[in-house]
């Protein structure tokens, strides 16, 4: 898989199970007040100057769209919508 431009792809991380006040599990994706996604990077195009394959990053929720491969989903994103690389 090669990927171009400004374009990286990610893999989430597992999905952590919360009880909340009165008592109901939520997923971290069922959550609003949690507005990042923690994910490593899977592979990052020709032109992404700041991360690079492996690195663990957050970036926002609302960006992306999925994409499976070998039965494995995705999430495909820009350079721009990631904040943080640890």
């Amino acid at each position: 898989m090669k990927v171009v431009g400004k374009n990286i792809i990610v893999e989430l991380e597992e999905e952590k199970v919360k009880e909340n006040i009165s008592g109901l599990l939520l997923g971290e994706k069922q959550r609003e007040d949690i507005r990042y996604h923690k994910a490593t990077v899977e592979q990052s195009g020709d032109e992404v100057k700041v991360v690079k394959n492996g690195d663990v990053i957050y970036f926002d929720r609302h960006s992306g769209f999925n994409l499976e491969i070998n039965d494995i989903t995705y999430i495909v994103i820009q350079e721009k919508d990631v904040v943080i690389v640890l």
